[in-house]
């Protein structure tokens, strides 16, 4: 294995790492930017009322892609052990 066959490895897996995290946190992103402009126009400054419905919206995303998800690192681990074959 060489330095290049390293480097292609440590791309592919942060590539897939921001692949299956991407739903989640731009649903907390989403989720928590609607919740701030809710509490600032109504003047409620509670930090815990912003927790609920993040780990709710991130738990329902979770549901919804958990099978993609379960693909997209499936497919990569193949890929490595393709690779761990060929040497």
């Amino acid at each position: 294995m060489t330095e290049v066959d390293v480097i292609v490895l440590i791309r592919e897996a942060l590539f897939v790492t921001m692949k299956v995290s991407a739903p989640i946190l731009i649903t907390a992103l989403v989720v928590g930017l609607i919740i701030g402009i809710l509490q600032t126009t109504t003047s409620i400054q509670e930090p815990t009322i912003a927790f609920v419905p993040k780990l709710i919206a991130i738990f329902v995303v979770i549901v919804i892609f958990a099978a993609w998800m379960v693909r997209v690192m499936t497919e990569y681990t193949r890929n490595i052990f393709f690779m761990i074959e060929k040497i």
